[in-house]
């Protein structure tokens, strides 16, 4: 039923793709393991995307079926222990690399850092580098967080990464950087801080570094 499910999502069969994972979730499949099945579909696509078989309108249709499957899934999703303080745990500016228009990824990372009492500003999708140095000047946030699908955009965090040292700010934010592709080599290259595998692992690491508030 999994393989079903990431085909249909890399297929683009959304409302199969959807009804799929209602099905998953029926039959007490964890919605975090639905998430990282997602996760599978969406780098197939974006090396369907890369070899040039698919092109911007998959991208953007397979950003949209996840959004109706993380409707599905999202009360299920494993948010860690929410805050009921009423001072806010840190503030974070997050946004998707310039070059990349998902923001599924983006989303639900959002919903879970605001769920542990976190103020997010939501910088949206092709973010360019002014941005997130406006951004930083202007919020002062504690972590900056950049979220990119397609391999190509590693490129596109390390030179915002380096725009944001050049503006001098770097000192002042952690930076998580997230992705179906990221790993420690993509940090270092990057020159980021660190990356979660999850939603819940940027939680974590967010808290880490705010002092677990």
């Amino acid at each position: 039923m999994e393989k079903k499910f990431i085909d249909a999502i890399v297929a683009m069969e959304d409302e199969k793709a959807v009804e799929i994972a209602r099905q998953l979730l029926g039959e007490g499949i964890d919605a975090n393991r639905i998430l990282g099945n997602c996760q599978t579909a969406m780098e197939k696509v974006g090396k369907l995307f890369e070899k040039g078989e698919y092109f911007l309108p998959e991208l953007i249709m397979s950003g949209e079926i996840l959004k109706g499957i993380t409707e599905v899934i999202k009360p299920g999703l494993e948010l860690g222990e929410a805050s009921d303080k009423g001072e806010k745990a840190g503030k974070v500016v997050f946004g998707t690399v310039f070059g990349d228009i998902h923001d599924i990824g983006k989303d639900i990372v959002i919903f879970m850092l605001e769920t542990n009492n976190f103020e997010v500003v939501d910088l949206g999708v092709d973010v360019p580098i002014a941005r997130f140095v406006e951004a930083i000047r202007e919020e002062k946030p504690d972590i900056v967080g950049m979220s990119g699908f397609l391999t190509k955009t590693f490129d596109a965090m390390k030179v915002t990464i380096a725009g944001i040292e050049e503006a001098g700010l770097r000192k002042s934010v952690k930076i998580m950087i997230g992705g179906g592709t990221v790993t420690d080599d993509v940090v270092a290259y990057a020159g980021a801080d660190a990356y979660g595998e999850s939603a819940l692992d940027a939680v974590n690491l967010a808290k880490s570094w705010t002092g677990g508030k």
